[in-house]
């Protein structure tokens, strides 16, 4: 199948299964593309299990692996669907709370990995599984970061007060660039230190220390930045030469695509350089140097690119159930894993919150909204799909699906009620099912 054929029948398949949710089930879109894909895919497995002869999966797999989850959005559609969150920020009101979402994108995210991985490390011993720690930890940066995709999405639903909108975005839209960056440096360490797919690696080992891995994380981190600051910086003064709104669209799509590009090749992270790129477009200074028919563009344009991308990426997590079904062990390590993954959020939250000065009622509100609404989606499975091939593929990847799925869809359509408990009903402006 030709890359443009294999993106018809994705885009024929997301449109079917929008039209039957809307006409059916009536959840919030992508989530009703994800629950249909899921039932699809259940539906696929039964009977090939009921007509041993047939392989109906076969075709879905190829598909699968031809649409290449893993590699096309951490290199390529991230880039767009970071900037385009990136974009629907207000960015005055995230500078004004960027403490707080400095503390949980970077501390909150170090100890979600530190507190899941740990939790996960003894869950397995339990079981009798053979993982070791540095293995729990790569577990544990997968799932610490919450999706942009997933949480950027669901604050169009939420009519949350102005700032509590700008923390959640902000902290969702960096963290990510940050377990990505934790993710890397620990399969380092896995690589370095020597470490089996079943045996304990001996930190410090091979050259690859705490230290370098330390060092590696803040050039990578530190370094994205700086280069999303500049190119952001860059892109303005090239929208001020102009007053066309085509064109003023084509710099922006050169931003989202180029930062991302440069980060990669030098060794930045990119996620991180994409967000602050696209950050400088929320600013007074784009707004001067945007103009009203240019803005209007750029909000209509990555609007469209946001749901179009979003559509496809939970079409093809729920179809990667016929790949990632976990076995009866680490079904058990799921089990187990789905109320370990909250309530290391709900902790790793609390305590990065700490050092912010919150009164008491507020700290409460922003405690129960930012937990339940720490979805996991496409970037996991990403991660999680990329593992290198062996037993611990095996163990780790079903366990990061199914909670990926459990977040989506339990976390996803009830946050709602969650905000309207803490924030009561007038907190909710905007239309639901977006």
């Amino acid at each position: 199948m030709t890359s443009l054929g294999l993106f018809a029948l994705l885009l024929c398949l997301s449109s079917l299964f929008g039209i039957v949710n809307r006409r059916t089930l009536r959840l919030p879109t992508t989530i009703g593309i994800l629950v249909i894909a899921l039932f699809v895919s259940f539906v696929l497995m039964g009977v090939d299990a009921l007509t041993p002869g047939h392989d109906l999966q076969a075709l879905p797999r190829a598909v699968l692996r031809q649409a290449d989850l893993p590699g096309n959005l951490l290199e390529g559609a991230l880039s767009f669907l970071l900037f385009a969150g990136a974009l629907q920020v207000d960015l005055d009101q995230l500078m004004a709370r960027m403490g707080a979402v400095l503390f949980l994108a970077l501390l909150g995210t170090l100890l979600a990995v530190g507190l899941f991985g740990g939790a996960m490390y003894g869950v397995f011993l339990l079981l009798g599984l053979k993982v070791s720690p540095l293995w729990c930890v790569v577990l544990g940066a997968i799932l610490a970061p919450t999706d942009p995709v997933s949480v950027v999405g669901m604050l169009r639903r939420l009519g949350l007060p102005g700032p509590m909108q700008a923390v959640f975005a902000g902290e969702s839209l960096f963290n990510d660039g940050v377990g990505v960056v934790v993710f890397g440096v620990a399969m380092m360490l896995v690589t370095q230190t020597g470490a089996t797919q079943a045996g304990v690696a001996q930190v410090g080992a091979g050259g690859f220390g705490l230290w370098e891995a330390a060092r590696a994380f803040g050039i990578e981190a530190v370094g994205g930045g700086v280069l999303g600051f500049v190119s952001g910086w860059v892109a303005l003064r090239c929208a001020l030469l102009v007053e066309d709104a085509h064109l003023e669209l084509l710099v922006s799509l050169s931003l989202a695509t180029g930062t991302f590009s440069l980060a990669n090749a030098l060794g930045l992270s990119g996620p991180i350089a994409v967000v602050v790129a696209g950050l400088w477009l929320g600013s007074s200074a784009a707004r001067r140097a945007v103009g009203p028919a240019g803005r209007a563009m750029l909000v209509t344009f990555w609007n469209l690119v946001d749901e179009i991308l979003n559509a496809l990426l939970f079409l093809l997590i729920g179809f990667e159930v016929l790949v990632e079904l976990p076995r009866q062990a680490a079904l058990a390590a799921l089990l187990a894993g789905i109320p370990l993954s909250v309530l290391a959020r709900g902790l790793s939250v609390a305590l990065a919150l700490l050092p912010v000065r919150l009164d008491p009622a507020e700290r409460r509100r922003a405690l129960a909204v930012l937990t339940w609404g720490g979805l996991r989606g496409g970037i996991s499975v990403s991660l999680a799909l990329d593992l290198p091939e062996g037993p611990m593929k095996h163990v780790l990847a079903p366990v990061c699906y199914g909670i990926v799925i459990f977040t989506i869809v339990v976390q996803g359509l009830t946050i709602e009620r969650v905000v309207r408990r803490f924030y009561g009903a007038p907190a909710m402006r905007m239309p639901a099912g977006g």
